[in-house]
């Protein structure tokens, strides 16, 4: 029997609390860390993470590239653990994101990054861990415990966490004062009502998530959550590149959630949504620019960094309420465990 009140639910409603609590208990180290980098100077960031939180690093990708003018890239942790290749990455700063900061692959490529001559810096949600002890610097994200196998506030806390470490870095007093209000936006997005979505998922055995810029991490995020929560498949795609090769499975009735952000990717976004919608496509959107498209409430933060994560927040609501209304509980995922340690 599903409960009334799933881990994930209790965990989603959590979220404003949990950023607080990180904003306040982690600041000091935010701000030392960011110091740390600013002072390093790097020519180049690289980021070490997997699944959900390799998603919040694809997040810090287009932030830290938009705002602080430095290339980002994803390392694979295979690289030290498996084939034992050494980087040479001097004048760099290395990222690496882990919940439970003890997979073997993650820490494993953290050590070599430091020894490979890069400023390493973890964010994690356990303070003792492997992974903290690895790094330079190590960010507890004070999420707390998360007993849902759906990742849900530690996702947004490291999305947070990682901004709130490059505001620090760039003296970025706007995107500090953005990431201060948001756990009264988080609790807007939270009540935002996205079941307008329930009825085009009936039947179809796939959606497409769009997003572009910072979203398209919200979308991967989004993706990887319906796929583990409702047991039904989901891609996320740039809003540019689904009108590409991808275009071909879209036909009448086809759902399509398309997340776009307070940016300057949003008339492309909405463009691309509405493009859809005129083949015929279910195409729901969180925007108000787009015409044939049917709009979902959303909640503006002001910052365009901030933005997409009240849109992953609001979606987390309503994959958990999808999964309970297709009679799965979100907590017990076929095959899936809260951790996954990878060599």
């Amino acid at each position: 029997m599903i409960p009334n009140t799933t881990h994930m639910r209790r965990e989603i409603d959590e979220i404003p609390q949990a950023v607080a609590r990180l904003l306040d208990g982690s600041a000091a180290v935010l701000t030392e860390a960011g110091r740390g980098i600013r002072e390093r100077d790097p020519s180049f960031i690289v980021t070490v993470a997997r699944g959900s939180s390799d998603h919040a690093a694809t997040f810090m990708k287009y932030a830290v590239e938009l705002t602080a003018g430095l290339a980002v890239a994803s390392v694979g942790p295979s690289i030290a653990s498996i084939y034992g290749a050494k980087l040479k990455l001097a004048g760099s700063a290395c990222l690496a994101i882990s919940q439970s900061g003890k997979s073997p692959d993650i820490v494993a490529m953290a050590e070599t990054a430091r020894a490979g001559g890069s400023l390493t810096v973890a964010i994690t949600n356990t303070a003792d861990s492997p992974l903290a002890r690895a790094s330079d610097f190590a960010i507890d994200i004070l999420a707390g415990p998360e007993r849902s196998v759906a990742a849900t506030k530690t996702f947004v806390n490291s999305a947070v966490a990682g901004l709130a470490l490059m505001a620090h870095c760039t003296g970025d007093d706007k995107l500090l004062a953005a990431l201060a209000r948001l756990p009264e936006h988080f609790s807007k997005a939270i009540a935002c009502d996205w079941m307008a979505l329930a009825g085009a998922l009936e039947t179809p055995q796939s959606l497409f998530i769009l997003g572009r810029g910072p979203s398209a991490a919200m979308a991967n995020e989004a993706a990887l959550k319906f796929k583990e929560t409702c047991g039904m498949h989901a891609e996320a795609y740039s809003a540019a590149e689904v009108m590409h090769g991808p275009l071909a499975l879209v036909g009448p009735g086809f759902p399509v959630l398309a997340l776009a952000a307070r940016d300057a990717s949003e008339p492309s976004v909405a463009e691309a949504a509405d493009n859809l919608a005129g083949k015929g496509a279910a195409v729901f959107i969180t925007s108000d620019k787009a015409r044939s498209a049917q709009s979902l409430p959303h909640v503006a933060t002001g910052h365009p960094l901030t933005d997409p994560l009240t849109l992953i927040v609001s979606f987390y609501g309503f994959v958990e309420a999808f999964a309970r209304h297709r009679g799965l509980d979100p907590d017990v995922p076929r095959n899936l465990r809260k951790v996954t340690e990878t060599v």
